[in-house]
Order: C-alpha cells, then sequence, then structure tokens
C-alpha cells in the first residue's frame, strides 16, 4: 500500500518548538519532492514548504522561513519538518505531500504535481 503518515503534532505555547515526521511506505521518498501545507479552519490550504528529491534543497514560504525546517533520513524513509518560535497564526492542520519530481514547483503552494498525501497532524499553538 501507498502510505503517508504524518505525527508529532500537539499542543504547544508561542515561541515553542515541534518537529513533525512523515513517513512512507509501498513507495521510496528518496525519488520524490516533499512538500508540507496547512490548512487552519475556514482558511484555504496554504503551502509551508518543498524539500527536493535531487539535492535535499529545500524552500519555505515567507510565513515560516527562518522558523522551519525540512530535512530528509532517508534510512527511515521519512521526511521530517522541524517547526521553532512557532506563533498562534502557525496553528492548522500540517499535510505532508510527495510528487514524483526531483524538483519542487516553483510556487511554494502549489499542488499541481503531489500524487501523495498524508492524513494530517494537528499543531495547535496557545498560551
Amino acid at each position: 500500500q501507498v502510505q503517508l503518515v504524518e505525527s508529532g503534532g500537539g499542543l504547544v505555547q508561542p515561541g515553542g518548538s515541534l518537529r513533525l515526521s512523515c513517513a512512507a511506505s509501498g513507495f521510496t521518498l528518496d525519488y520524490y519532492a516533499i512538500g508540507w501545507f496547512r490548512q487552519a479552519p475556514g482558511k484555504e490550504r496554504e503551502g509551508v514548504s518543498c524539500i527536493s528529491s535531487s539535492d535535499g534543497s529545500a524552500a519555505y514560504a515567507d510565513s515560516v522561513k527562518g522558523r522551519f525546517t525540512s530535512s530528509r533520513d532517508s534510512a527511515k524513509n521519512t521526511v521530517y519538518l522541524q517547526l521553532n518560535s512557532l506563533k498562534p497564526e502557525d496553528t492548522a492542520v500540517y499535510y505532508c505531500a510527495a510528487a514524483a519530481t526531483f524538483y519542487c514547483p516553483p510556487v511554494i503552494g502549489s499542488t499541481d504535481r503531489f500524487d501523495y498525501w498524508g492524513q494530517g497532524t494537528q499543531v495547535t499553538v496557545s498560551s
């Protein structure tokens, strides 16, 4: 079965940190660009970041740049999103998605090439 599973979400205070995991089964993430997206209640889904399959380079939305970092662990077939300096406006369900391309789409938030999606993990930032 082809599957992506996110984990690591939870409740954290402003300024805190979380590490989200995106674990794949049924295919090898090394061959896919992996995007992170998030959606808050009543709002449109937005792109957060994307890490390429070729050289591991990553791009980030302006709203998270400098605070979030995406990385790969090929041995575990897992991609991570490190969330630092969290703000209340980061509260959302976070999804990972896999695109069968070496490089990420040119626009963060584009979903055109993402074929596989996880179920999402809730991140809540509140004092």
